[in-house]
């Protein structure tokens, strides 16, 4: 097992001490719980660019096509 250390803020300090206590555990086992459930969540998250997630929803809406490109767009505009 690999041994890390880092530093907690004091508040943060004190609820993993409450935690570990209040479940008869180490802090260390603490934080790997945490750890374990965090990095499960981010390995479930959609990986790709934000197009290729947008990619069912293109379309959806009409306007000009050259609205982010278009100048004209934003005469008068603010004013």
């Amino acid at each position: 097992m690999t041994t890390v250390s880092l530093k907690l803020p004091d508040p943060l300090a004190l609820r993993l001490a409450q935690t570990a206590k209040r479940r008869s555990t180490s802090k260390s086992a603490v934080i790997r719980d945490a750890l374990e459930v965090y990095l499960s969540g981010i390995e479930t998250l959609p990986q790709g660019s934000a197009l290729s997630l947008a990619c069912d929803v293109q379309g959806m809406l009409s306007g000009p096509e050259d609205l982010s490109t278009n100048k004209n767009y934003l005469q008068n505009f603010g004013r």
